[in-house]
């Protein structure tokens, strides 16, 4: 008799693993590093800076330098995307460096790293162009993201200390001068004071990036000031500031 054939049995095939997830968040490989450039007269202090900084994945310390003088030669030089500036150094200071750094069109975003605490040694450093201060006392990690706040375009900036720091040294500005804003452009200026970047205050008002960088250009002109720092000061002082 033939044989009755048998019936293969289906062999089951082996899953395979699925990705569990999306990929951890963080800076990718091809995602540009912060230029960061260390301005301070004491070496330890660069020193510090530097060590926390290099273990961050996203920053990246591109120079150091000991003076005033030096840091604006190494900025031109480097090109760095922000400047950790302290204020008393020998020869040229920070007050000064910045000064110099701003008149030579440099785009860098000045972060001053300082141990004053009085109002009045701020003062200058904010009229000519720093993007916001800390103290050298700050904790690492808040240092970080100040950096990368200051890279973002955020004044860092807080209301109440700006209105301190101007009623005790800044002449009082005319009030005249923010008449002349539109109502769009002083809901700009509100977001200023409170240290938003252009592209959150555009999120914020249902805006064009662009359209927040031409308000800004003619906020900043009807104001007759030179940045968006002394514009939030402005706003302080005159009662400019958004509700919250």
């Amino acid at each position: 008799m033939p044989e009755t054939p048998q019936a293969e049995t289906p062999q089951a095939e082996t899953p395979q693993a699925e990705p569990s997830g999306p990929e951890p968040s963080g800076p990718g490989p091809d995602t540009p590093s912060i230029r960061v450039l260390l301005v301070d007269d004491h070496q330890v202090v660069r020193r510090g800076l530097r060590t926390f900084l290099e273990v961050q994945d996203d920053i990246e310390v591109v120079g150091e330098a000991a003076d005033g003088a030096e840091g604006v030669a190494k900025a031109r030089e480097l090109a760095p995307d922000v400047v950790l500036m302290d204020l008393k150094m020998p020869g040229v200071d920070g007050i000064e460096a910045l000064r110099m750094l701003k008149e030579g069109g440099s785009r860098a975003r000045i972060l001053i790293v300082t141990s004053f605490t009085e109002h009045r040694t701020m003062v200058p450093a904010l009229r000519a162009g720093a993007a916001g201060y800390v103290y050298k006392d700050v904790d690492p990690e808040a240092l970080a993201g100040a950096i990368r706040s200051v890279h973002s375009g955020h004044v860092l900036l807080q209301p109440e200390l700006a209105e301190a720091l101007l009623a005790a040294d800044a002449p009082r500005a005319p009030q005249g001068r923010g008449g002349t804003l539109t109502e769009r452009e002083r809901e700009v200026l509100g977001h200023i004071a409170d240290g938003r970047s252009n592209r959150e205050i555009a999120r914020g008002l249902n805006l064009s990036e662009k359209t927040v960088k031409t308000h800004v250009s003619n906020i900043l002109m009807k104001l007759d000031v030179a940045d968006r720092t002394q514009a939030a000061l402005w706003a302080v002082r005159n009662g400019a500031t958004r509700e919250h």
